[in-house]
């Protein structure tokens, strides 16, 4: 198979050398964006006139051709050709003849690739994002089915003090906006065209990328050559944004692979997010989980693996660039698959409220509330902290009730104390007192609610 670049190579390169260097089963996933990409600069060398406007028309429309073949799914790759561009160029060839040699004027690999691989991730990052959305909406949706209830919080995994399950499902919410954000943010700095920039240097040529720009919906021309073509900055921003989700993922995953289990039984899984045993037969393992959560392990990596492969490397382009793109794919992939995995989870995510509830009887869940209490009435923070640090260790950790105490014993750890302060020890006093914003008070919980529902419906 003839190479794009073989013309002054005296022989045929090495048949183990190319199961290195050919990227065909890597790269085939960027012919969509290298049709679309090759169409625009066909037409922008027809209006300069660099190529006679028919050939240009020509080369369009042997592109769209094969476009569509590629869409279908019943575009052919040749094995032998050593990657996308090739294989399109030489499809493009066999089906337009002459004209399809000077689809490549003013342009080089370099910039081709670094064009495609932008106009996947323009795209595929909009995915990732709205799929970001479906999973908020199905957390929502499935706070809102159970609101009300009130269920440990956890510092150090250790029970701290109580919470509406509304208020613990929005926390997840926040995180998701956050890498919503981040990946739109990333959108911005993808949004300059690297095409005309050549191999490093530019063109003789009379290039228009200013319109080139404006058909592939680049807001900015790349103003440095050198950069442009070396540049993977996006690619490394992309992946960490897709990382950094990820472990959102897993924290998530964590909690629910910890509710599911015996030892908490707040929650139950839908059988079809879980997996038996092969010896035992009552197991109902939450696999599905678990993979979202091991899969964190590989995204990390590559970060690493992408902020590690450009070290180093002079300027400009150097084939090492060529290992960009598996990590790439990887992530995306991982990132929208455990997002719509996830979403499926809550949505057939089902609360054993009677548990919950009989969780909540430890009084020490309310010994910040009664701290609380005293503050109000004048006692000093640290003054209040020892009183009730007190309590508990005379009565909480030896199995006694605070709300058992008469009166007079309530006073003899602090005259402050009245009998209404019993009162505070339950989980639904607790949730109402609050009234912080941002806190679990259940109007205030409510609202925030409404809002992202509001917002994720817009």
């Amino acid at each position: 198979m003839k190479k794009l670049w073989g013309a002054r190579f005296k022989r045929n390169s090495d048949k183990l050398a190319d199961q290195l260097t050919f990227s065909i089963s890597t790269d085939y996933r960027l012919a969509k964006y290298d049709c679309l990409g090759s169409m625009a600069h066909a037409r922008m060398l027809g209006k300069q006139r660099i190529i006679p406007k028919m050939d240009a028309q020509t080369i369009v429309a042997g592109l769209s051709k094969i476009l569509l073949q590629i869409q279908s799914g019943k575009f052919k790759v040749d094995p032998e050709a050593e990657d996308v561009h090739t294989n399109i160029q030489n499809a493009l060839k066999n089906l337009i003849g002459p004209p399809a040699d000077k689809l490549h004027t003013a342009r080089s690999r370099n910039d081709q690739v670094v064009l495609d691989v932008k106009l996947y991730c323009r795209y595929e990052v909009g995915a990732i994002i709205l799929a970001a959305a479906g999973l908020q909406q199905s957390i929502v949706q499935f706070a809102k089915k159970n609101t009300g209830t009130i269920i440990p919080g956890y510092t150090h995994l250790q029970q701290a003090q109580v919470v509406l399950l509304g208020h613990h499902m929005l926390a997840y919410v926040e995180m998701l906006e956050r890498d919503k954000q981040r990946l739109s943010d990333c959108l911005k700095r993808l949004d300059v065209l690297p095409l005309g920039s050549c191999a490093l240097a530019g063109t003789s040529l009379k290039t228009d990328r200013k319109y080139l720009a404006k058909l592939l919906r680049f807001s900015a021309v790349s103003p440095n050559s050198m950069d442009a073509v070396s540049d993977r900055d996006f690619i490394a921003e992309v992946i960490f944004d897709c990382a950094m989700m990820a472990v959102h993922i897993s924290r998530i995953c964590e909690d629910l692979i910890l509710w599911a289990s015996r030892e908490f039984h707040f929650v139950d899984i839908d059988w079809a997010m879980c997996t038996g045993s092969s010896i035992m037969p009552q197991k109902k393992n939450p696999d599905v989980l678990e993979l979202l959560r091991g899969s964190t392990a590989k995204m990390i990596a590559h970060v690493t693996e992408i902020l590690t492969l450009p070290k180093g490397l002079p300027l400009t382009y150097n084939r090492d660039l060529q290992l960009d793109k598996p990590p790439l794919f990887d992530a995306v992939d991982t990132s929208k698959m455990g997002l719509q995995l996830l979403a499926k989870v809550f949505a057939g995510l089902k609360v054993h409220k009677q548990q919950v509830a009989a969780s909540l009887t430890d009084e020490s869940f309310y010994c910040v509330d009664a701290m609380e209490y005293l503050i109000r009435k004048g006692v000093s923070y640290r003054e209040a902290h020892d009183i009730l640090g007190a309590m508990v260790k005379d009565c909480l950790d030896q199995g006694k009730k605070i709300t058992a105490l008469t009166t007079n014993e309530l006073k003899a750890y602090a005259p402050q104390f009245a009998e209404d302060v019993k009162n505070l020890f339950n989980p639904q006093m607790s949730v109402k007192i609050k009234n912080s914003f941002g806190s679990t008070n259940p109007g205030l919980v409510a609202r925030q609610m409404d809002i992202w529902s509001k917002k994720l419906h817009a």
